[in-house]
């Protein structure tokens, strides 16, 4: 299996990125209309356990684009 070009990886990024902050928004919005305090929404959005495992994945991305930058330019 080939490894990803940088443009793949960069288009992966966006996109999970984009889903993050979508999730993350969407518990925001529920979290205030349960008139829930805002300590509360962070600890939600902290343990969220599909958010954490999006997280990992977004680490590795950019990880894995960082190496595959470094590459070109030695």
């Amino acid at each position: 299996m080939k490894s990803p070009t940088e443009e793949e990886l960069e288009e992966s990024i966006k996109e999970l990125s984009e889903y993050k902050n979508r999730l993350e928004k969407e518990v925001v919005t529920i979290s205030q209309k349960l008139k829930m305090p805002q300590r509360k929404i962070e600890s939600i959005i902290n343990s969220h356990q599909e958010l954490n495992k999006i997280k990992i994945i977004l680490s590795k991305l950019y990880k894995q684009k960082e190496n595959a930058t470094s590459n070109l330019l030695l």
